[in-house]
């Protein structure tokens, strides 16, 4: 009895698993897909680079080794086993995806540094061309080092194709300092200088007429206001909103890379989901709280639908809140409540009824 009822949670646990990854591979691919769509048809967007680069990244890997992990035997989530070629392609996908991520992470969050505390010194600037190349050369280098680890067990053995388990040999420190540890200080050092720079404007007294900047305090405009609580505002939000999602994410993956192999093997499936969860997160965390990209984005929606399916203008949010705010400075007065009409008034109205 205790044996079945042991069976049942597992498979209980693994289908609610399978479940939970399918719809992040879902959410990952019809994010970025939406957002790269979006951002190549936003103009002016000063970063549309790099998120163009984060979407292409995520849905590379949500094309390649996110299925890997959905189909692919123990101790992935489904039961097709991979020969050693297979594995050793898998190895390196994965090597190469997460870095070329969490390097391209960093990489905005840089340039996001530089727009907002120097935006009047374009010359410190580099190339995002020449900034994304050095990631892919660096995620390249990465990949590559999992071709050196121990070869891929023939098929009666459990073939070990990931990271994490055995896939980097000796290398999984070297690998997880420069794939983990590197790009979140980076991301610490960027987003908290741009904290620092917000509580500073918001502990500033007003000079005047302030003109409206396309910081992260002007893209977030759609959350509330934490000045009483925070001081920065919405701006100092964004960097927590940012470092949180990538600890929350890359911290147990990295953590799990520096653990002996047969622990990191027994944790595999649930940390290997918890980073790729990042792939679906992205769209939401870096596109959607700009607010040329959500504009751009219901002006996309508002065109694709039929006008049969469109609000009406009447119900539109806004214009409700227009009606309440008129009938709030204008309420309507009951007939007890109408004003009485002077014997004068009255005896014009029936002299001008008359001659017409």
């Amino acid at each position: 009895m205790a044996n079945s009822s042991g069976i049942s949670a597992t498979e209980l646990a693994s289908s609610v698993g399978l479940i939970l990854a399918v719809l992040v591979e879902v959410g990952a691919v019809l994010g970025n897909a939406t957002l790269l769509v979006v951002v190549l048809r936003t103009p002016g967007l000063q970063d549309a680079f790099y998120l163009a680069h984060l979407c292409v990244v995520d849905l590379l890997a949500a094309a390649s080794i996110m299925p890997l992990g959905l189909l692919a035997g123990p101790p992935g989530l489904g039961s097709v086993p991979l020969d050693p070629s297979s594995c050793q392609a898998a190895r390196f996908l994965s090597a190469a995806l997460l870095p070329a991520c969490t390097l391209g992470v960093a990489a905005l969050g840089l340039a996001r540094y530089r727009l907002i505390v120097h935006p009047l010194r374009p010359g410190a600037r580099p190339a995002p061309a020449l900034v994304l190349t050095a990631v892919w050369a660096a995620a390249a280098l990465l990949g590559a080092l999992s071709l050196l680890g121990p070869p891929p067990a023939p098929p009666p053995a459990p073939a070990r194709c990931s990271v994490l388990a055995g896939g980097l040999g000796p290398f999984r420190p070297l690998w997880a300092l420069l794939a983990f540890a590197l790009p979140a200080l980076l991301l610490l050092a960027a987003y908290g200088s741009i904290f620092l720079v917000a509580r500073r404007a918001a502990l500033r007294p007003p000079r005047g007429t302030r003109f409206r900047s396309d910081s992260l305090d002007s893209r977030l405009s759609f959350l509330p206001s934490l000045r009483p609580r925070l001081p920065g505002g919405k701006a100092a939000l964004a960097p927590a909103l940012a470092v949180g999602q990538f600890a929350a994410c890359w911290l147990p993956y990295g953590c799990a890379c520096l653990a002996p192999a047969a622990r990191a093997a027994a944790a595999e499936a649930a940390v290997t989901w918890v980073a790729y969860s990042a792939f679906a997160a992205h769209p939401f965390l870096y596109g959607l709280l700009q607010r040329p990209v959500r504009l751009e984005l219901g002006r996309l929606t508002r065109r694709a639908l039929p006008p049969k399916v469109r609000m009406p203008q009447a119900w539109h949010p806004r214009t409700l809140l227009q009606r309440l705010q008129g009938l709030r400075k204008c309420p309507v007065l009951g007939p007890s409540e109408a004003p009485e009409q002077t014997p004068e008034l009255s005896g014009q109205r029936s002299s001008v009824s008359e001659a017409t």
